[in-house]
């Protein structure tokens, strides 16, 4: 993914899972397209990255280093 917006949420309170969700809703209503993936630093997956990494509804969640904690990449896949 080239082409994104960045969200931040550090709330430790508030599931990677509602943040994506909230992020998704907001970049929906902003550019008018639905987004299909999401880049989290892996330290966001917790202690069981296998039950959030893959899909978060609709949202492909995949994890990346070059991501800040707190921050999401959020936007479309390209496609080749």
């Amino acid at each position: 993914m080239d082409v994104g917006m960045m969200w931040f949420d550090n709330d430790p309170r508030t599931a990677l899972t509602a943040k994506i969700s909230r992020a998704a809703e907001y970049y929906r209503q902003k550019y008018g397209l639905v987004p299909d993936m999401c880049l989290v630093h892996p330290s966001m997956l917790g202690e069981r990255p296998d039950l959030v990494e893959g899909c978060a509804g609709k949202v492909s969640v995949r994890s990346n280093r070059a991501i800040r904690p707190g921050h999401l990449w959020i936007g479309t896949e390209e496609e080749n």
